[in-house]
């Protein structure tokens, strides 16, 4: 096969980050075993990649973080987490509104305490609400998977919830319920300072950017708060009952790596992450 430019180039990655993201969908699924011949991959993998890193290697190679401070190097003991566990503690003592009543724990969120990326999502479910972590049921398990995808684990990112106590009967929030929370995550996010923020779901949309635009309409459009990079995309629990929509969200998330100057991983090499 002949490269005959740069548009050559960016035509046949972009095909074969889509035929791998399809492979991944068949194969988490279920519905179907396809195997791919290693030397078939390696041959399309070095046909796909920059033309210098061509005679080098046929991995994607992964950018430096946009970060200043690489993830990996920042410790559990610095100001930043101590800020996140001050933030926690005024949210398990918080009795703003009712919904301190039903709950059983808190659930400020989890993660690195310095993320590239800070994912946002709507309140905890009933087993988030029993586990005290954001993202731990069906949707967790589905937000795990992708984040994966993506070269990443939870460890590396930062999960919130707009809430942080569980409606009852996992009803959608309330505006009055979001900005009583809101104060928390608005702390959670200038502590964090992440270079991207992705919001799951409309009511995160909302809460967050308080606009009432569907997430249909604004998902896969690039928006900002207090300067920081937002992408809007679909909840896990909308994908678990939509399949056509994960590859939406996935192409969201390509836009997210591109914008922190990753690129995914081969198919395979997202597997050791946890």
């Amino acid at each position: 096969m002949m490269i005959n430019d740069k548009n050559d180039v960016d035509r046949l990655q972009a095909v074969w980050r889509d035929f791998r993201a399809y492979l991944e969908y068949e194969r988490d699924e279920g519905h179907a075993r396809i195997i791919v011949m290693d030397t078939t991959r390696q041959r399309v993998e070095s046909w796909a990649a920059p033309p210098q890193s061509r005679a080098s290697s046929a991995k994607a190679v992964t950018a430096p973080p946009v970060s200043s401070v690489a993830a990996s190097s920042i410790s559990p003991e610095t100001s930043e987490a101590s800020t996140l566990g001050e933030i926690a503690r005024d949210i398990a003592a918080c009795t703003r509104c009712d919904l301190a009543r039903t709950r059983t724990n808190t659930v400020p969120g989890h993660g690195h305490p310095r993320p590239q990326l800070l994912f946002i999502g709507e309140a905890p479910g009933e087993e988030e609400d029993r586990q005290g972590l954001p993202f731990v049921g069906r949707s967790g398990a589905l937000l795990t998977r992708m984040i994966k995808r993506m070269g990443l684990s939870r460890d590396e990112v930062f999960i919130a919830n707009i809430l942080k106590c569980r409606p009852p009967g996992n009803r959608t929030p309330t505006s009055a319920e979001r900005e009583t929370c809101r104060p928390f995550l608005e702390r959670q996010i200038a502590t964090l300072s992440p270079a991207v923020i992705v919001i799951l779901g409309a009511t995160a949309l909302h809460g967050l950017l308080q606009v009432e635009t569907a997430i249909s309409q604004s998902r896969g459009v690039w928006h900002e708060y207090r300067g920081i990079p937002v992408m809007p995309t679909y909840h896990p629990s909308y994908l678990l009952r939509n399949l056509k929509a994960r590859f939406d969200t996935w192409d969201d998330m390509l836009q997210v790596l591109d914008r922190i100057g990753r690129r995914p991983p081969p198919i395979d090499d997202h597997k050791g992450k946890s």
